[in-house]
């Protein structure tokens, strides 16, 4: 099936006790048992696993194209499972342009563990390769990355990996099942913040993993979760499965409206760059290209002036506004050095825009009195 009719279908089979079509939520902490802890309908605590999330799983799995899925409570509480379940001292690789809270779990918490990150530009498989040499356990992807929209070489990434006995992992958040899917590409798992374009209504948190195969990796991740508890709540599994539903929709929305408003910003006086893989003159246009149905509806934009000078803009964007987070029907704008901690990386000068499903001449039109 298409992923159009997937992300309808997958997870929605009517209830069998009441022919209900859309799912139920199952609240219960705890599920009756036998004498001897015998699961009489496969259930007996909700920290172990429950219908909602099962069918959130089921979903996630079939629009990825993978084997077995994981739903957890957050993005963040995902990729900590994964980095978690590798052994003490093993060195990765992560993305020098990257989600801000994947730099701060790698610098305040597993080195304490021994393990070693290396950033480096996913972009450039040179960096990648000269970076391996050494020896890996994971290289974890990020593309398009947050908040520069720098495209990494999937399948290239994966065979580099798989040379070095190591997994990759790519975070796929930006992008969706809908416009990439990367086990397809050779990555051994995905990770989304399902808070984002999945729940798509920005309300709801939580985050997946998916993984190519039912193997080591996933038991020992899948082990991880159940002691620690990170799981989806029924409510949250059940809010991110009818989000499922219209995402082929939203996300062609999405795309549309962010190729309008990244050309607008593109020839703009007051911009000295935009990060929006759908441009040509982007650096990893081509492979975005190649391994895309779509550039997705996250841009970032720098502005000719500075840090002052891209507050000035963000101060008066009407439509947009300003918040962190992404993937909701609603625009957001975000200045990200400023959210990114103590240590920020981004450029000063940079805005990471979420489009939104409004019009597309209302967001320019916003977005040119806020430049003026």
């Amino acid at each position: 099936m298409r992923p159009e009719t997937l992300a309808v279908h997958a997870g929605a089979d009517p209830d069998a006790a009441t022919g209900a079509v859309a799912p139920p939520i199952h609240l219960s902490t705890t599920f009756a048992h036998g004498p001897a802890a015998e699961r009489i309908a496969g259930y007996e605590y909700q920290r172990e696993g429950n219908p909602t999330q099962d069918r959130l799983e089921t979903a996630l799995t079939a629009l990825e194209g993978g084997t077995a899925a994981l739903a957890f409570a957050s993005g963040m509480a995902a990729i900590t499972a994964m980095l978690e379940a590798l052994p003490n001292a093993s060195r990765i690789l992560i993305p020098d342009d990257c989600y801000t809270g994947l730099r701060l779990l790698v610098q305040d918490f597993l080195g304490k563990r021994g393990i070693i990150a290396t950033a480096v530009d996913m972009s450039d498989l040179a960096a990648v390769r000269a970076a391996s040499a050494a020896g890996i356990a994971l290289i974890w992807a990020e593309t398009p990355s947050n908040p520069r929209l720098k495209i990494a070489d999937i399948a290239a990434l994966a065979q580099i990996a798989h040379a070095h006995g190591a997994s990759l992992v790519c975070d796929n958040t930006f992008a969706t099942p809908i416009l990439q899917q990367p086990l397809a590409l050779g990555a051994d798992a995905v990770m989304h913040s399902t808070t984002k374009y999945f729940g798509g209504h920005s309300d709801v948190l939580g985050g997946a993993l998916v993984f190519a195969r039912r193997d080591a990796l996933y038991e020992r991740v899948a082990h991880f979760r159940h002691v620690t508890g990170a799981i989806a709540s029924p409510f949250s599994a059940w809010l991110t499965l009818r989000g499922c539903r219209s995402l082929p929709a939203r996300m062609t929305w999405h795309c549309r409206n962010a190729r309008a408003v990244a050309e607008f910003l593109a020839a703009h006086s007051r911009v000295e760059r935009v990060n929006w893989p759908g441009l040509s003159g982007h650096p990893g246009h081509a492979v975005a290209a190649r391994q895309m149905r779509d550039f997705g509806g996250m841009l970032s934009v720098q502005i000719r002036g500075g840090r002052d000078a891209a507050l000035a803009v963000a101060s008066k964007a009407k439509l947009f506004t300003n918040a962190t987070s992404l993937g909701g029907c609603e625009s957001l704008l975000e200045h990200r050095a400023s959210v990114e901690g103590e240590h920020p990386v981004s450029p000063q000068n940079l805005l990471r825009l979420s489009v939104g499903l409004e019009h597309p001449d209302d967001l320019i039109a916003d977005l040119r009195q806020a430049l003026a």
